[in-house]
């Protein structure tokens, strides 16, 4: 199989997102494929993602849904490879399972036998460390059990099932990677897709406290989207890494609370008390990746440090162009029931 990403035609679902449009920015900035096509419902993803490429010929913006075989089919006709991001998010499953599944789950059904009807030479199935539930081991290997908490696990699970299973039934080349916690500019802060960091960076930066849910000694691995997208790149271009499940993560473990003062001093507000609300449902306990599998692969490893990271996303946030009274409309104290109440 030839792995090298340059003169390929290239799809990338859920590409206007926020990992998906990282990863389309490196496609076009650091190899030469023929084509990348983006196919998304730009629900949560974006046109002003992609707006760096609007003049490059060879990206093409497809507004479709993942669950039209007929949509999958037009996409993918003369595709070389696949990276399928598209989902809908954690908090969005807990008040709408359903749609959840059908998304994630049936979805990655769809986009995979489209793929193997097209004869596409690569799947790279983007799936989640949500998939583990809580570590019952630190780090957490490939091996590591998965027991999901959420539907949205559950359904990125299945999806990962139905990849390998065109690996394994069908012979679809496919590649099943499993990124930790993603961060960095274009994150969302809003909605049932907001998380964590960009939604304390919008508090403090409109002056609130940042929001803790129970203890706030939950644990998780927080990765740069620079090195996100570098490594679904990386095990893309590995003729080894066909068939596997992979880890992409940092090894650095932090909890909530941790996580709060980091932002709290890149905001320069160091001495905010963070505000203690119950335990969100579903909510993982502890994430911290083993990543040895990925770099024995394919020689990666992640760059962007994590102070610096952050820091650097405060910037981007305060040079945004919207106020932060306006950000702060868009965060809500809960965004898992659907009628979430104003922050």
């Amino acid at each position: 199989m030839n792995s090298d990403l340059n003169g390929a035609r290239i799809v990338v679902t859920g590409g206007a997102g926020f990992i998906g449009s990282h990863l389309v920015d490196a496609l076009l900035r650091d190899r030469e494929p023929v084509s990348v096509t983006v196919v998304d419902t730009l629900i949560n993803g974006t046109e002003d993602n992609l707006s760096q490429w609007a003049d490059d010929p060879r990206l093409t913006l497809r507004v479709a849904d993942i669950r039209s075989r007929r949509a999958m089919d037009e996409a993918m006709a003369g595709a070389d490879v696949v990276f399928h991001l598209a989902c809908l998010g954690v908090r969005h499953s807990l008040h709408a399972p359903e749609e959840n599944h059908a998304v994630n789950a049936e979805g990655s059904l769809t986009v995979g036998l489209a793929a193997r009807d097209a004869g596409v030479r690569l799947l790279v199935h983007v799936s989640s460390s949500e998939v583990f539930g809580t570590a019952q081991y630190a780090p957490m290997d490939e091996r590591h059990p998965t027991w999901p908490e959420t539907v949205y696990g559950g359904g990125k699970l299945a999806g990962e099932a139905y990849s390998r299973a065109m690996y394994r039934t069908y012979g679809l080349p496919a590649i099943v990677a499993r990124p930790f916690n993603t961060y960095g500019p274009r994150s969302h802060h809003e909605g049932d897709s907001g998380e964590i960091i960009p939604r304390t960076i919008v508090r403090l930066l409109n002056g609130s406290a940042p929001v803790l849910y129970g203890d706030g000694e939950q644990t998780r691995d927080f990765m740069h989207v620079q090195d996100t997208a570098a490594g679904l790149i990386s095990l893309a271009e590995c003729a080894d890494a066909v068939g596997e499940t992979v880890n992409l993560g940092t090894g650095l473990e932090v909890s909530m609370r941790r996580l709060c003062e980091v932002i709290a001093a890149a905001v320069g507000r160091p001495e905010v008390t963070p505000v203690q609300l119950p335990d969100r449902p579903g909510d993982v306990r502890r994430l911290v990746v083993d990543h040895r599998r990925m770099t024995e692969l394919t020689g990666w490893n992640p760059q962007v440090d994590f102070s610096e990271g952050i820091a650097d996303l405060v910037d981007w946030f305060r040079a945004c162009g919207r106020s932060p009274e306006d950000l702060m409309a868009d965060v809500a104290a809960t965004n898992w029931s659907g009628t979430a109440i104003p922050a």
